[in-house]
């Protein structure tokens, strides 16, 4: 219960830091990685629907999948991930 607290408060609080002047999106949840990585955001566009999350240390690690591709997104910051394929 508490995990699904964090996460939709996670959520609703990236729109706002989104609409912050003078940030591109490429700060805010750009990925890192090379090789099938891409933002949060990005997946969640292409339709990429969230399965699950985990804790992991001060992070929050999600997991994403649509049809047969998955992928695990770690939250650097409240405003930034990383995301990568697991499959």
């Amino acid at each position: 219960m508490i995990r699904a607290v964090v996460f939709a408060s996670l959520l609703l609080a990236a729109p706002a830091a989104f609409a912050q002047q003078g940030q591109s999106a490429e700060q805010f949840g750009g990925s890192t990685e090379s090789g099938g990585s891409k933002s949060m955001g990005d997946l969640l566009s292409e339709g990429y629907e969230i399965k699950a999350s985990a804790p992991s240390g001060t992070k929050f690690i999600v997991f994403m999948q649509k049809d047969k591709s998955a992928y695990a997104c770690e939250f650097v910051s409240l405003t930034r991930s990383r995301c990568g394929t697991i499959n």
